[in-house]
């Protein structure tokens, strides 16, 4: 009977039957468009424009169809409501960033990334450290982030400096490690060039081998960006003060605000790849001159 009905009022799951053709043709006309762009022949800047609007479409096709389909809000709520949502909070979105990305990411990020390039500088120097400090190092990376991170809150309070501890945990394995295989990259006939010349280690280090692993460092700083994030809003869940995008996410979606709860996402995920670009910039020109970053 219900059928019936459904079928005599012309809808079809709760959607006009000439839905899902419209989205099949809206998707081929989405997916002829990214195309078309990404055959430009042109600078990397057509390859941003590409994925932007990739990613227009991504958001168009999530308006409609949790729209139409009439998907509950806390499941997944519509971009325009998310959106909303971060203009009538955006002040308590910015301290939330300030927080976790002003205080616990950067500074975190800075001294982890400084500490794994140090102790890979004295590993390759003095070799015997390899065997004591490499084992110490590597179980770094294989501790849970969901079991430090209540203690760092012990050990340093609620405040940012927990985060950042955590966050110096997270980071330092990668930095160690892609800084130790990047000073081995140095060609075999330009360290024995080195050599003959009577370069000390310092100076091999900075005119030869140090050039030779910016493109391994770089892959380690632009890594951590990313780990930095993830972990200093994980560490929020588990102590913090009344801000931090962390915290936003946990007591908002403990209230069923799912809009802002994936606005503090939004805000987490730009960040991330603001970040990233940044370092993809940066390392354009510090190692220009390396095949990996010539275009």
């Amino acid at each position: 009977m219900n059928d019936a009905v459904d079928v005599a009022s012309g809808m079809t799951n709760g959607v006009a039957p000439w839905f899902w053709p419209a989205m099949v043709l809206l998707a081929l006309v989405a997916g002829y468009s990214v195309y078309r762009m990404a055959a430009v022949n042109g600078s990397r800047w057509v390859g941003m424009a590409t994925a932007a609007l990739f990613g227009a479409w991504v958001i168009v096709f999530w308006e409609i169809l949790v729209r139409a389909l009439d998907v509950p809000r806390v499941l997944l709520p519509a971009p325009s409501l998310v959106i909303g949502s971060m203009a009538d909070h955006a002040p308590k979105l910015w301290g939330d960033f300030v927080q976790t990305v002003g205080k616990a990411v950067l500074i975190g990020w800075a001294l982890g990334c400084a500490l794994g390039f140090v102790v890979a500088v004295a590993i390759d120097r003095l070799p015997f450290l390899q065997r004591g400090l490499l084992p110490v190092a590597s179980l770094t990376s294989a501790i849970p982030l969901v079991g430090v991170a209540p203690i760092a809150v012990m050990w340093f309070g609620f405040e940012w400096p927990s985060k950042a501890a955590v966050v110096v945990l997270m980071t330092f394995f990668p930095m160690l490690v892609s800084t130790l295989a990047g000073l081995k990259a140095a060609g075999k006939l330009e360290l024995e060039l080195m050599y003959s010349y009577a370069a000390s280690y310092p100076r091999t280090l900075l005119a030869l081998r140090l050039p030779a692993a910016l493109p391994y460092i770089f892959g380690a700083l632009k890594v951590n960006a990313t780990l930095a994030l993830i972990g200093a809003i994980v560490a929020e869940f588990f102590g913090s003060p009344t801000s931090g995008l962390g915290f936003r996410i946990s007591t908002e979606a403990a209230r069923m605000n799912m809009p802002l709860v994936w606005g503090a996402i939004v805000v987490a995920a730009a960040t991330g790849s603001l970040a990233y670009a940044l370092l993809v910039a940066l390392e354009r020109r510090a190692a220009f001159w390396h095949p990996s970053v010539r275009d």
